[in-house]
């Protein structure tokens, strides 16, 4: 006959961990099932605090040392760390007693500070696990090496198992590569922080740089330009001297010896008087030459002391100095002012002396208008007059300015020269005063440009 405590009772132990028998099974059974459901819970805290290390050792310390606790039912439980791998996490150790957390060892009593001292100093001597009078240690191992241990006293009416001391083995060893891997993500976001710091200084002194370096280009074109005044100034002091004590001085010379021509022919008989009166004019003009040249003489030495201003201001000026002759000068300016470089300014600035001397020496003109054009993408300037002079010939003569060494073309010369320099082209044509235009057309180019402050 079919006997089925005979024939079940194997198949329910292997399914259950319980030997069945009609007295005895059921009670088994639900102790089997109780400690199973309670091994599943503590299994499942312990991951849910495995994966807390991104939020920082100390969480992670204490989320473990909770489900440690909660599924020991534990009096008091310690988690302390030795070194190795771990040296240096903080906190270094943490006590979980009647609820509530200790990590400096001087608060805690005085027995758990004994387990302390171990964990810290004799790691090795935890041994694998073990059980005695619930007291429960489990070693923290990573890399085969202890970096640390759990201690701690389970509850009064907890009846432990072989299962609860492989719970608390896996979760020192989990819980020292979770602290591991918790400390390398605390060392990374640190070093990504101070990356980031870096980079953010590394940009700041780069727009620093930049900044100092436009001042510099900035202070550098002031400097180069004060020097240039100051090279102009002494070669227009040098010009003054030469004038007043060479020049002035053979003019004067000459003067007086004409005067004195004249006055000993009016004494002489006919016609000597009739010659004298035809020596009157150059007394007048040594006269004038004396004058002019005193004049500018002033002009060179009292340059210097007015303020440096912009072409359009220079070129004001220049339409004041006194020219050979009383040529009526008149300054317009189109379009927004842009300051270039200086020695942009001061080429445009001789090359238009030297056009207005010539319109006065040569040209025989009443008038003469300086315009000056801003363009987006070019400067233009032209000189023109109503004086007699055939631009068709000055065009000509300008092409062959190069070959020539007359006076005349010398300056004309000067004036291309100083045009090719600044890469322009000057050319000539008729004035709507009816005289010469010079033009004189430059591309603007961004490097020239300059800061206004």
């Amino acid at each position: 006959m079919h006997d089925p405590d005979r024939s079940e009772s194997p198949a329910l132990g292997k399914l259950t961990g319980v030997r069945s028998s009609k007295h005895s099974f059921y009670p088994e059974y639900r102790r089997s099932n109780e400690r199973l459901t309670h091994t599943v819970r503590a299994l499942d805290e312990i991951s849910q605090a495995l994966v807390r290390s991104a939020e920082g050792p100390r969480a992670l310390v204490e989320a473990v040392v909770t489900a440690a606790a909660d599924h020991l039912q534990a009096q008091w439980l310690l988690l302390a760390i030795s070194g190795g791998q771990l040296s240096g996490m903080r906190p270094s150790q943490l006590l979980y007693h009647h609820g509530t957390f200790i990590d400096d060892q001087h608060d805690m009593p005085r027995p758990i500070r004994h387990h302390l001292t171990m964990v810290r100093t004799s790691p090795w001597e935890l041994g694998t696990c073990s059980l005695n009078n619930g007291l429960v240690r489990a070693p923290m191992m990573l890399d085969d090496e202890p970096v640390g241990g759990i201690v701690a006293l389970a509850g009064e009416d907890v009846q432990l198992a072989d299962t609860d001391l492989a719970i608390i083995r896996v979760l020192a060893n989990q819980a020292a590569v979770a602290l591991y891997n918790s400390h390398l993500f605390q060392t990374a976001t640190h070093l990504r922080g101070r990356t980031d710091q870096l980079t953010a200084e590394a940009s700041r002194q780069a727009e620093h740089l930049v900044q100092r370096q436009a001042e510099l280009e900035h202070v550098q074109q002031q400097l180069t330009a004060a020097i240039q005044r100051q090279v102009i100034d002494e070669e227009r002091h040098r010009i003054a001297r030469e004038l007043h004590d060479s020049v002035t001085q053979a003019v004067l010379s000459a003067g007086m010896i004409v005067e004195v021509c004249r006055s000993e022919l009016e004494a002489l008989p006919p016609p000597a008087p009739a010659l004298a009166q035809r020596l009157e004019p150059a007394k007048e003009l040594t006269q004038q030459a004396v004058a002019q040249l005193r004049s500018a003489i002033y002009a060179l030495h009292n340059a210097s002391d007015e303020a440096p201003g912009s072409l359009p201001v220079l070129l004001e000026r220049l339409s004041h100095v006194h020219l050979p002759t009383e040529l009526e000068v008149s300054v317009r300016v189109e379009g927004d002012a842009i300051a270039l470089p200086p020695a942009i300014e001061h080429s445009m600035l001789r090359l238009t002396g030297e056009a207005l001397f010539n319109t006065a020496m040569h040209a025989h003109a009443d008038q003469a208008v300086v315009v000056l054009r801003y363009r987006p993408d070019r400067v233009l300037l032209s000189v023109g007059d109503d004086g007699t002079g055939d631009p068709d010939v000055l065009q000509r003569d300008l092409l062959s300015a190069g070959n020539e060494h007359s006076g005349y073309h010398c300056g004309l010369a000067n004036m291309v020269h100083r045009a090719e320099e600044m890469g322009g082209t000057l050319s000539i044509r008729r004035a709507e005063l009816g005289g010469v235009l010079v033009h004189l057309d430059v591309p603007l180019s961004p490097a020239w440009r300059v800061s206004d402050d």
